[in-house]
């Protein structure tokens, strides 16, 4: 460390203790903060790395009574003063100063200062070899980086309506020719991702997995809503108008029944609770729109019925009050 470092930093500050403390204070308090501030308690965490690498150099000096002495001579004769190594006989600083600074670049007691535990020192844990119970059994494991996962590799594949409804096995080939299998969970909805883990790059710890975007086909009657399934049936308009029990496609292949009520509208949609998509939180409901058809064709007496239903109308005119509601 250069001799202008030693000036500007308090090492007993650093530490927390005083001027006069023990060697034991001194070594209580490094503890302290050593275990406080170890970068393998803070990940990541550079000002907790800073704080160690001080403590540690605090820690170096004022553990030994030489460079102790030492700090403290220059402390005290030094002040806020500047200084620059000088040539033979101090020159460049006062007079006195080289002998104080002989160690600090190469000189006096056997050629310079013995190496600072600070981080990334010795043994890689950045801890002096007494404190090596600091954690047990040696320590920090000599600071070596946390190991971590390979990275998540991506694919990307098309499924059916069936196989997102029921669940499903696909199996993607590798470019060296092994094949991957994938397990479809039933339920999947358009766009989510399958892990599979382990599939992924390699790592020190693992490899990582591989995400699997899923895309679902779409199907000519049954359109997804959430866990909901939407179809829409056609009945006849006596079946609207008077009320019918119809049958109804499901998801599972089979029907069920369901109670059109009397005076159902085009357009209006009916419930089924339970026959929508299940997955291992919740289950839909099959939502039916009921589509009144009208008849292309009328035979002679169909007609003479519709005309005699109409006359029996006259009553219902269904566009009463659109003139008011047209008004800008």
């Amino acid at each position: 460390m250069a001799s202008q470092d030693w000036v500007d930093k308090d090492f007993y500050k650093i530490l927390g203790v005083t001027k006069d403390a023990s060697d034991a204070d001194i070594k209580k308090a490094y503890r302290k903060l050593a275990r406080k501030y170890h970068p393998d308690t803070n990940p990541g965490d550079a000002a907790s790395e800073k704080t160690f690498k001080d403590v540690s150099e605090a820690y170096s000096v004022l553990s030994d009574k030489e460079d102790r002495e030492q700090y403290d001579a220059i402390r005290a004769m030094g002040g806020g003063a500047r200084f620059s190594a000088g040539g033979a006989g101090g020159q460049g600083g006062p007079a006195g100063f080289e002998d104080v600074f002989g160690d600090l670049f190469g000189g006096g007691r056997g050629g310079g200062r013995r190496a600072t535990p600070g981080f990334g020192g010795a043994g890689g844990s950045g801890l002096p070899p007494e404190f090596a119970d600091l954690f047990g059994n040696g320590g920090f494991g000599g600071y070596q980086p946390t190991p971590t996962k390979g990275a998540d590799r991506t694919a990307s594949t098309s499924i059916s309506f069936g196989g997102s409804i029921n669940g499903t096995k696909i199996g993607l080939r590798e470019p060296n020719g092994e094949v991957i299998d994938v397990r479809i969970p039933a339920g999947i909805k358009d766009g989510q991702k399958v892990r599979v883990k382990g599939k992924g790059q390699g790592g020190a710890a693992g490899p990582g997995d591989l995400m699997v975007t899923v895309s679902v086909k779409g199907h000519d009657f049954f359109t997804r809503d959430g866990n909901n399934i939407r179809i829409h049936v056609p009945v006849t308009f006596p079946e609207a108008a008077l009320g019918a029990d119809i049958d109804v496609p499901t998801l599972t292949g089979e029907s069920v029944r369901l109670r059109v009520p009397a005076g159902t509208p085009s357009g209006r949609t009916l419930r089924v609770k339970g026959q929508g998509v299940k997955t291992s939180k919740s289950t839909g409901d099959l939502l039916v729109t009921i589509d009144v058809t009208v008849p292309q064709k009328l035979t002679k007496e169909a007609e003479e019925a519709v005309k005699a239903f109409a006359e029996a109308t006259t009553d219902g005119n269904p566009r009463a009050g659109l003139q008011a509601k047209a008004r800008l």
